[in-house]
């Protein structure tokens, strides 16, 4: 298993990024707010799980290795692969992950797209006992990221990508204005894609020099 990835950020993309680990690129998936934390020529440390199949070999990044441990358990779910696991982590904060399942709260998994009542139900039956809250994380709310919360991230992964905060602040709320309904769930990634998509139909902010990478 690959515990971690540590070099100068090569690349940084809407879900994936790349670390030169003494020579090498390695890439992998990951959250927005995993995505929002790395800047293209700085060193990174990326804690890491390798999803290994017949046909390919898939590394994920987290932030630290709580997520990683999180998005471990999530996998143990049947019906439940890597992106989902992802998904779910890109949504909620590993601790509240943990609430969640040690709630029983399944409507705080139907946040997450692609997540039905099921599934949620699912997640919940076979999570419970496996995830416990830690001290006093148990009095985390789980009922939905506040607007300012997914806000801050949303500008963050933008800002990885090139854009100042301001303009990134400003197109997401025009973005929000044309599809108000995207808004109410607070869901990180889709939030991220629908600024992204209207920034794409209309006229782009300037991207700072380099930024891309």
């Amino acid at each position: 298993m690959i515990s971690f990835v540590r070099g100068p950020v090569a690349h940084v993309g809407l879900s994936t990024a790349v670390v030169d680990v003494n020579g090498v690129g390695m890439a992998f998936w990951a959250a927005p707010q995993t995505l929002a934390g790395l800047r293209v020529g700085e060193e990174a440390t990326v804690h890491t799980y390798l999803v290994v199949r017949e046909d390919s070999l898939t590394l994920f990044g987290f932030e630290d290795p709580e997520a990683r441990e999180v998005f471990e358990v999530l996998l143990g779910v049947s019906g439940v692969g890597p992106r989902l696991a992802l998904a779910v982590l890109a949504v909620h904060s590993p601790e509240a992950v943990r609430v969640a399942a040690h709630s029983e709260d399944s409507k705080a998994f139907t946040r997450v797209p692609g997540i039905g009542p099921k599934v949620a139900a699912r997640l919940v039956l076979e999570l419970k006992g496996k995830l416990v809250p830690h001290g006093t994380g148990a009095a985390a709310p789980v009922s939905g990221p506040a607007e300012e919360p997914w806000k801050a991230q949303v500008v963050e992964a933008m800002a990885s990508l090139g854009w100042s905060e301001k303009d990134a602040a400003a197109s997401i709320e025009k973005a929000l204005a044309d599809a108000p309904d995207i808004a109410v769930g607070g869901s990180v990634p889709e939030i991220l894609r629908a600024t992204l998509r209207w920034l794409g139909q209309g006229s782009r902010p300037a991207v700072k020099a380099g930024a891309r990478g």
